[in-house]
């Protein structure tokens, strides 16, 4: 299996080891676009892999602060109580960049800016750029998709239609 995530479609592509699709998801990557930089708060390009599965068994909504469950559930109410939050919910898949000096070690190491596919509110419009650099799944696309990869997946990021 390997992920493609292309950034103008907004777009998550699933294939097999046949370089068949198996699943596409509907994404929404960063609010300030593309980028490799350390605090740039945009989402980075290139070749990653999947560094480590977080949340396996937590309840659909589980909010996540610094990868671990906070004991919240996310509801509107939640959401209205905090409303800047950046909320990571369900499950985390960790990404951790392959290209040194690309997306990897320095200022542009993709894993130490913390960029993970996760879940989100129901009610965060998918298919268009919102995050602050992750990528953002419906949870229950990201529920099957946690359970179709495992750590080590190859991640691609493109910005080319």
């Amino acid at each position: 299996m390997r992920i493609v995530i292309n950034i103008p479609s907004q777009q998550l592509d699933l294939y097999d080891n046949n370089n068949s699709i198996v699943e596409q998801y509907s994404i929404s990557s960063a609010g300030k676009g593309v980028g490799q930089q350390y605090g740039s708060f945009c989402t980075p390009l290139g070749k990653h892999v999947i560094r480590a599965k977080i949340g396996k068994g937590q309840p659909v909504n589980t909010v996540f602060v610094r990868r671990r469950p906070t004991g919240e559930i996310y509801t509107p109410e939640l959401g209205a109580s905090f409303p800047g939050r950046d909320w990571i919910l369900t499950r985390i898949l960790w990404l951790s960049g392959c290209e040194p000096g690309f997306n990897r070690l320095g200022k542009v190491d993709t894993m130490r800016r913390y960029i993970y596919i996760h879940g989100s509110p129901d009610s965060v419009q998918m298919g268009k750029p919102g995050s602050i650099g992750c990528i953002r799944m419906r949870n229950s696309d990201l529920l099957e998709l946690f359970d179709l990869v495992q750590a080590g997946t190859e991640v691609e990021i493109n910005d080319v239609f």
